[in-house]
């Protein structure tokens, strides 16, 4: 039986981002990051569509964007260990919502929000959308919400700097796979690995993703978080674009972007909850069409490859939830982003050092995000959901 001081089960973006912030807060004690798989082959951030914008409809979401854009955009230097910059290929091409007539509407009242909170979001009319996206068909549309700060990074990259940093600072990594949360009473004591080992802590912090629920579910306090697979496509089109595309949302849901000088694309489809990599050609063939009516240029294309990767996805605000479990001391939770993780893990593992350390939010109030709030049915409602 080994100790440490605070453990945290999952070294993806957001346990490597808190690792990192419970050092840059002056935590001196004895960090356990424990990541089953060290190549991150699974890992929902490596697999993650790279996304990255302020365009939400509840403040908690943009003030978390609006928190990790100054760090994404001085990333590459203040992330630097003896010289070696941090890149993460962070392409701020803007970040597009294409509507309707009947879309416009909550688009302005999103845009009243989101510029209250020092967002430089607007409304496109069809001959600014023209001006992006030449190619782009706009018969049955009225318009657009458009941020240029936004776009698109490197996942990958983000997190390895975030690991590498925290080694830095003496964060311990661990490759091994947390088989059960272990409690005494109503605090944690810590956890059991695969292989039987035992490491207590009083602190633990569930950063698993699409696994963190289930870890949960079995020492008696349920999430609502479910995994859901996502699918990404690559394909190259015969005849290119004018100019670079920013993230594009189509009011069908079907979402697409520039990957060096191919195009990738994506759709949120409804699957049966579970692990579940398993990517499918011919799942494409519902979004061609769609990708074909809105710029005509994809009429002719060829699909080169993709990928499939899990949502830890909250089944009743989809919004994250983050903090201590008003049921277990010592207990943190970082889970149920549903595709937010990359966007915010920032601002979320900022907020839990600092919760952790200092007994309470300074820079951000994470609290909208507790645990609690499905009990007392204050829920974060967000419209924006891709």
């Amino acid at each position: 039986m080994k100790k440490a001081d605070i453990i945290i089960v999952g070294g993806g973006v957001m346990g490597s981002s808190t690792a990192f912030a419970l050092r840059k807060n002056g935590f001196e004690g004895n960090i356990l990051v424990f990541e089953k798989d060290p190549t991150y082959e699974y890992s929902s951030t490596s697999r993650s569509a790279g996304g990255f914008r302020q365009l939400y409809s509840t403040s908690i979401n943009i003030q978390l964007s609006r928190f990790s854009l100054e760090v994404y955009k001085n990333f590459t230097e203040d992330m630097a260990i003896d010289g070696d910059k941090a890149e993460i290929d962070f392409k701020q091409r803007g970040y597009l919502f294409l509507a309707t007539d009947r879309m416009i509407a909550a688009y302005e009242k999103q845009l009243k929000l989101q510029n209250s909170l020092g967002v430089p979001s607007e409304i496109l009319s069809t001959s600014d959308l023209l001006n992006i996206i030449p190619e782009l068909e706009t018969g049955d549309l009225a318009g657009g919400l458009f941020c240029k700060e936004d776009g698109y990074l490197d996942p990958y990259s983000v997190m390895q700097a975030y690991r590498k940093n925290a080694q830095h600072l003496e964060v311990d990594y661990v490759t091994a796979e947390v088989s059960t949360l272990l409690t005494e009473g109503r605090k944690m004591r810590g956890v059991q690995l695969i292989d039987g080992s035992i490491y207590t802590a009083p602190v633990v912090i569930n950063c698993a993703g699409a696994w963190g629920a289930a870890l949960s579910g079995e020492i008696g306090l349920p999430l609502p978080v479910v995994p859901l697979k996502r699918q990404m496509y690559v394909f190259d089109s015969t005849k290119r674009l004018e100019k670079m595309l920013p993230l594009t949302i189509d009011p069908t849901g079907v979402y697409f972007r520039h990957e060096m000088d191919r195009v990738v694309a994506g759709f949120s489809d409804d699957v049966t909850p579970g692990i579940d990599f398993n990517w499918k050609r011919s799942s494409f063939d519902h979004l061609w069409p769609i990708l074909a009516h809105r710029i005509p240029n994809f009429e002719n294309l060829k699909l080169e490859s993709g990928w499939a990767g899990l949502y830890d996805h909250n089944t009743v605000d989809q919004n994250a939830i983050i903090g201590e479990h008003p049921q277990m001391k010592g207990y943190y939770v970082a889970l149920g982003f549903s595709g937010h993780g990359m966007q915010q893990a920032p601002g979320v593992g900022l907020g839990l050092a600092e919760l952790i350390c200092k007994g309470r939010y300074e820079t951000l109030d994470l609290s909208p995000l507790r645990v609690e709030r499905f009990a007392e049915n204050d829920l974060v409602l967000e419209d924006a959901i891709v």
